[in-house]
């Protein structure tokens, strides 16, 4: 059987935790930065997890990871 494809997009912006959970990052945080708050910027900076109906998606883009 064929290997399949990583998805490049999404090995850049996805990781598994050891638990098998999606760790992801905040959006939202690249430009446009002077009407957000100091708090709101602060809060975009800490990682997230990914909702549980979006897990088996990116989990098949990230096959190998």
């Amino acid at each position: 059987m064929a290997k399949i494809k990583t998805h490049s997009g999404a090995k850049k912006r996805f990781n598994l935790t050891k638990n098998g959970k999606v760790k992801r990052a905040h959006a939202f945080k690249s430009h446009i930065l002077n009407k957000k708050t100091t708090k709101r910027k602060r809060g975009l900076r800490k990682g997230a997890y990914a909702d549980k109906t979006n897990v088996a998606a990116i989990k098949s883009l990230i096959p190998y990871k």
